[in-house]
């Protein structure tokens, strides 16, 4: 029987890394508007910078744009310079009252590199998680060394965590995959 404390902290420390990578990949564009793509952008506002999405209601009105509403209409400037200086590659419109963003076709070689992108997170995260996987093989060789575990309770806790790992690599490339696919459709 394996040690599940370890085994438990690799496989929250493998989600926790996982779900980074998630966060990342919303803000990659698709070809189709989504919140998303831009709610986390930080904006300059009262002396701070913020993200987009606790200063304005973000709504998609068309299958080519999205619409967003600040609360506080003097914010209009600074979430157009915002959006100006993020690596999302639109152009804000503004009335004064409302940023408008006119999501154009991405070419297909703006597809190719936001699919190269999307591979190079997926290659941080699993770098991510075999770090995680050795710095919880050397936790239990450690405990081994204390004698607080067996030479065969630590090759079990050792498998369960190679277990744990290929798991979540297997999750890595299921959600690459699938966002590869998104981009390629948008």
């Amino acid at each position: 029987m394996a040690d599940q404390e370890i085994v438990d902290q690799a496989r929250t420390k493998m989600e926790q890394t996982i779900t980074f990578l998630g966060d990342n990949l919303k803000g990659l564009r698709t070809g189709r508007p989504t919140p998303a793509l831009v709610e986390n952008i930080k904006v300059e506002a009262y002396g701070s910078p913020m993200p987009l999405n606790q200063l304005a209601t973000i709504t998609v009105p068309d299958p080519r744009s999205l619409l967003l509403q600040p609360f506080d209409a003097s914010l209009c400037a600074s979430i157009e310079k915002g959006i100006l200086k993020s690596d999302v590659g639109i152009t804000p419109e503004s009335d004064g009252k409302v940023v408008r963003l006119a999501i154009p076709q991405m070419s297909q070689e703006q597809r190719d590199k936001m699919c190269a992108r999307v591979g190079e997170l997926a290659e941080e995260t699993r770098v991510a998680i075999r770090n995680i996987r050795r710095d919880q093989n050397k936790a239990a060789e450690t405990k081994k060394k204390s004698g607080e575990l067996s030479e065969d309770l630590e090759r079990d806790t050792k498998e369960a965590i190679q277990k744990v790992t290929k798991e979540m690599e297997s999750e890595v490339d299921t959600i690459s995959t699938d966002r590869v696919k998104q981009i390629q459709e948008g």
